[in-house]
């Protein structure tokens, strides 16, 4: 499997940590593209013997097998412009998108899938490939090879369909993208009290790392602490009147998450239904009366 040559449509950070980690792996990285040519040059730098390719056309003329590693809406036209070959494989790296996307290399003859890592590559790191998941979605062959490259790279993997990879994404948005949206908003309540932001985060960050480690080791339910799970109305009230009156907007987020959080609380068996129906109606959107 590591005799096949690889090529990566795109230069951004997905496909450097990808190509990078292959190359390591021993794969042969053979062409690289992207819209700014300097991108490509610079990362086939890092891939002894892997050439920097004028257009996409290039990498698919010289690759068995491709990633389109580019934004999701850049697939469709990047697989309707190449001229694909019989027998080549022809991979996307979107979470969200069908295999589909990729027909016009299929009607081509080529075998076509989906390879997506569940991770964030903001930092560009290959030692971030390690232990996390990839979901794939293929016919045999190809499928067969996929679960085997995730596993080369230190992963796991998972068999997608077309029809579920809405909600996976929209689960990792939720795990990755909105845990920094609900880092913004902590960090900018204690600006409100003249907490420099670059020192709200370095102080909430052990916390969030705490959490994450608990729920790593005991499970989700387990993991939760805080007032709604000790039962403390009294003190949710008192978040809420300090919202309500500095911000509204993050007030109605507080209080929709607290809502979602209540049967997390009366699972792990620390919050009898009493506590639980006093702080659902306390959290109840303001003029909503059911």
């Amino acid at each position: 499997m590591n005799k096949i040559r690889l090529g990566f449509i795109g230069a951004g950070a997905l496909a450097a940590t990808l190509s990078v980690a292959f190359k390591q792996n021993g794969f042969n990285v053979t062409a690289v593209s992207s819209r700014g040519f300097e991108s490509a040059k610079t990362l086939a730098k890092r891939l002894d013997g892997c050439r920097s390719a004028a257009d996409n056309q290039e990498v698919a003329d010289n690759s068995d097998l491709v990633f389109i590693a580019t934004p999701d809406d850049v697939i469709p036209v990047v697989a309707s412009q190449v001229r694909w070959r019989k027998g080549q494989m022809v991979i996307h790296c979107s979470g969200a998108d069908p295999v589909d996307i990729l027909t016009p290399a299929k009607k081509a003859g080529s075998q076509t899938g989906v390879f997506h890592p569940l991770q964030t590559f903001a930092a560009g790191l290959e030692e971030n490939l390690k232990g996390i998941t990839f979901a794939v979605e293929a016919e045999e062959p190809l499928l067969a090879q996929l679960k085997e490259m995730a596993g080369v790279l230190g992963g796991h993997w998972i068999e997608l369909k077309s029809k579920d990879r809405i909600l996976y994404h929209t689960a990792a948005v939720f795990a990755c993208n909105y845990l920094v949206t609900l880092t913004d908003i902590a960090a900018g309540l204690w600006e409100s009290i003249d907490v420099p932001r670059d020192k709200a985060v370095a102080a909430l960050l052990p916390l969030m790392r705490g959490t994450i480690n608990n729920i790593e080791s005991i499970g989700v339910t387990e993991s939760l602490t805080g007032p709604i799970a000790r039962g403390d109305s009294g003190t949710v009230r008192k978040h809420l009147a300090a919202l309500d009156n500095i911000d509204p907007k993050t007030a109605k987020l507080y209080r929709e998450l607290g809502s979602n959080t209540i049967p997390i609380a009366v699972e792990k068996g620390k919050l009898n239904k009493s506590q639980a129906k006093v702080l659902q109606q306390m959290l109840k959107q303001p003029g909503c009366k059911k």
